[in-house]
Order: C-alpha cells, then sequence, then structure tokens
C-alpha cells in the first residue's frame, strides 16, 4: 500500500472518528455534569482528534514495516 494511500485511510478514519466524538462530546459531557460550549467541544473534540489520526498512522506505518 503507498504513503497516499496510508495518509488518506488515517485521515477518513480520524474525519469519522471527528463527527462523532464532537457529537458524544457534546451531547453526552452532561450526563457526566459537564457542559461544554459548542466551541469547548470542537476544542476536546481537535485534541482527540490529532491523537487518534498520529495512532492510526503510526500503526498502519508499523505492520507495514512487519510486511
Amino acid at each position: 500500500m503507498g504513503e497516499a494511500m496510508i495518509v488518506s485511510e488515517a485521515m477518513c478514519n480520524a474525519v469519522v472518528g471527528l463527527l462523532v466524538s464532537w457529537a458524544a462530546t457534546y451531547w453526552l459531557f452532561p450526563l457526566w455534569g459537564f457542559t461544554p460550549s459548542p466551541a469547548a467541544a470542537a476544542e476536546i473534540t481537535l485534541t482527540f482528534f490529532v491523537l487518534s489520526f498520529a495512532r492510526s498512522y503510526v500503526l498502519r506505518r508499523f505492520f507495514a514495516w512487519l510486511s
């Protein structure tokens, strides 16, 4: 698998996760007593987005290296 496909797959996975995470942060955090504004939910989500993308990319590169 080429580098561009690895980056594309990781980005697609992270973007879907970004959308799900933002919705969950905004609507589910209040169940635990946290009420983030839409902007705060976006900041929290962006943090997890960056971590998710990096994790996915590193794992993909590691498994590509193993094969």
